[in-house]
């Protein structure tokens, strides 16, 4: 079952671009805070619900929350916070692909992050396939006309910066996991998702309660598209974490790199439209940094 993270990946990846689509359109009535506290907010209930299911699936008994536990979950937790604002910030004022793109620079980050406090190991092979999937990204999500999305610092700051964000977290989720003392990888995994949005939705549910209000009120108000948005980022996010439980996060990230192909999918139908030559390139590079990778 060596692969079975790829699996795990492969889903999740596509289930997150699914829930940025959906967040991006909550972003023009909500805000970037609502819009991110939409993904904690009503994903908590289905985790709590995926939690259900594990604990009667497998009869496991619920695992004691260690102190090493803890800190990862709070520390990846927080993070995925300010990933995911930095994230729907920069949509505002880029595509969707191409901020996507930005975000993606995340795999570099992920390996030297994971190198560093996890003690991840990273070979020269998962290296080349790193760079190579990456730039493959940044390649495909260029835009084909420079007039329409002039470069511009601020944009690219964001999308960098929230790559870096979700890095941590990927850090700090898969620290969190291998904390927990159960012989179920899927207990695990579950278990850290429900304890990672419950501080998701207690902290920004505070932090509007507090400040903007208003929007608190919209989001329920917004309840049906929120609905979804929920659903399919704890569904995406129980993925992430099967696969963190089961690989290095460098591995699992560098693959999630194929998002930005559902993410050209829902963008502008690229399977549908002949490509152009760039893009094929950027395609090309995204399929062999993957093959490398899934031969390490």
């Amino acid at each position: 079952m060596s692969w079975l993270w790829a699996v795990f990946t492969v889903i999740a990846a596509g289930g997150q671009a699914l829930r940025n689509a959906a967040q991006k359109e909550l972003t023009q009535t909500l805000g970037t805070v609502g819009a991110t506290h939409v993904r904690f907010l009503f994903g908590l209930p289905f985790g709590l619900l995926f939690l259900i299911l594990v604990l009667i699936g497998t009869g496991a008994p619920f695992p004691e929350l260690n102190p090493v536990m803890l800190r990862w979950t709070v520390v990846a937790a927080l993070a995925q916070i300010g990933a995911t604002a930095l994230l729907l910030a920069a949509m505002r004022e880029r595509s969707f692909v191409v901020t996507t793109a930005y975000a993606k620079t995340e795999p570099v980050q992920v390996a030297l992050f994971g190198l560093v406090f996890l003690g991840d190991h990273v070979t020269p092979g998962l290296a080349l396939a790193i760079l190579i999937a990456t730039a493959g990204v940044l390649v495909v999500s260029w835009p084909r006309n420079t007039a329409d999305e002039v470069f511009t610092w601020g944009p690219a700051a964001l999308g960098i910066a929230s790559g870096g964000m979700f890095a941590i977290a990927a850090i700090g989720f898969r620290g969190g996991i291998r904390a927990l003392e159960t012989p179920s990888f899927v207990m695990a995994a579950t278990v850290t998702l429900v304890l990672g949005l419950l501080i998701q939705t207690v902290v920004l549910t505070a932090y509007l309660a507090i400040l903007d209000r208003k929007v608190l009120i919209e989001i329920f108000r917004a309840w049906r598209p929120s609905l979804f948005a929920g659903f399919i980022g704890a569904f995406a996010s129980q993925m992430w974490y099967l696969a963190f439980a089961l690989e290095t996060a460098a591995k699992v990230r560098t693959l999630a790199l194929v998002e930005i192909l559902f993410a050209q999918a829902l963008s502008r139908n690229l399977f549908k439209q002949k490509l152009a030559s760039r893009e094929a390139f950027g395609i090309g590079l995204i399929v062999l940094g993957v093959i490398i990778l899934l031969n390490q």
